[in-house]
């Protein structure tokens, strides 16, 4: 079962291609950390502004890389249900443990459309896929009713809810029962949706704090919530100011600082204004990064 602290990983640019090299480095740094799981092309990934040859390939890098040591959870959706059924089959010929599918975003599908969306890919597929709820990014929100519908479907086994409601997370669980999955996606609420149900963090802030984020998420899993407490508030700082501009900018440019990669991102988004580059780096050099 997937679990504890989850990376969606950033994808490495380098002159405008991908970065194997990088990417491969970055990927043996999260597992030697503690990583429980890893998520190639998803949002932290820049999966939209990647083609669909380098979406494959990525995910065909980050299997091979992690080779079995961690389980792979492959990002594959889209908001066209026959292109996120083609990346979804792709990752599981690649070989990938499993699938975290997003909302269909700009078409603002019916709640009935939702259902149908994620039916359909779930009837492609064998492998495990996390749904992603993210209505921040892509409109639409899964409706808890939906959400048990969607459960119901033979292999969805969980969801990383970026909702921004705490509350959420119980009402899943009553609604879908004791064994979907609760992932929180949202760093801040970690904390709080892990009091209520959440087994994991599919965190931005484990991209550059990956041991602090796999500590993190194994005080929750031990009940240790003093500890996890005192833990949240020393992160919390980092946390705010990797969204102070809209995310993988802050991240990429605290990548950068690590030496893990360059902050190369592709249009439209841009590196961090100075402002915030002075935010990030003070709060990075405040919880030991650098």
């Amino acid at each position: 079962m997937i679990r504890g602290s989850i990376i969606p990983l950033i994808t490495p640019f380098r002159d405008g291609e991908v970065d194997e090299k990088a990417f491969r480095a970055l990927i043996d740094w999260h597992i030697e950390q503690g990583s429980n799981a890893l998520v190639p092309c998803g949002t932290t990934g820049e999966s939209a502004t990647l083609s669909h040859d380098e979406h494959k390939r990525v995910t065909e890098i980050c299997i091979e890389q992690a080779a079995g040591r961690v389980p792979v959870y492959a990002g594959s959706g889209s908001n066209s249900t026959h292109e996120a059924i083609d990346f979804s089959v792709h990752a599981e010929h690649a070989g990938a443990d499993g699938l975290l599918i997003v909302a269909p975003y700009y078409n603002k599908p019916t709640q009935e459309g939702l259902y149908q969306h994620f039916k359909a890919i779930s009837e492609a597929v064998n492998l495990p896929i996390i749904v992603y709820n993210i209505p921040g990014r892509v409109v639409v929100d899964i409706q808890v009713p939906t959400m048990k519908r969607i459960s119901e479907l033979r292999n969805i086994e969980g969801v990383k809810d970026s909702t921004g409601d705490v509350s959420r997370i119980s009402d899943q669980r009553l609604a879908c029962g004791k064994d979907f999955i609760l992932l929180c996606g949202d760093d801040p609420l970690a904390l709080g949706m892990g009091a209520h149900g959440a087994v994991g963090c599919v965190s931005v802030t484990a991209n550059i704090a990956p041991k602090l984020c796999a500590d993190f998420q194994n005080m929750i899993a031990a009940g240790d919530f003093k500890a996890a407490l005192e833990l949240h508030d020393r992160l919390m700082p980092l946390h705010r100011a990797l969204f102070c501009e809209t995310s993988p900018a802050p991240v990429k440019y605290a990548a950068s600082l690590m030496g893990l990669c360059s902050e190369e991102m592709r249009l439209p988004m841009v590196p961090i204004s100075a402002a915030n580059r002075d935010r990030v780096k003070a709060a990075m050099t405040e919880v030991g990064l650098l």
